[in-house]
């Protein structure tokens, strides 16, 4: 661990590249949603908002960094 990770944290949140459950397709919706994320394709629910970490419906497929 450098001295600048002490100093600036790192944060909580991430986008992740999720594989829709329906038609497959595969879309970037971010950790920490606000609103409800549909699948641009099809219309399948793929995040709910929690008050915190999204509730994901689809498969993670990768975290972008």
């Amino acid at each position: 661990m450098s001295e600048w990770d002490k100093i600036i944290p790192k944060p909580r949140t991430v986008f992740l590249q999720v594989k829709c459950p329906d038609c497959g397709n595969e879309q970037s919706i971010f950790s920490h949603v606000s609103t409800i994320v549909h699948c641009n394709i099809c219309g399948a629910t793929l995040a709910e908002p929690t008050g915190g970490k999204a509730k994901i419906k689809g498969e993670i497929v990768r975290i972008l960094e």
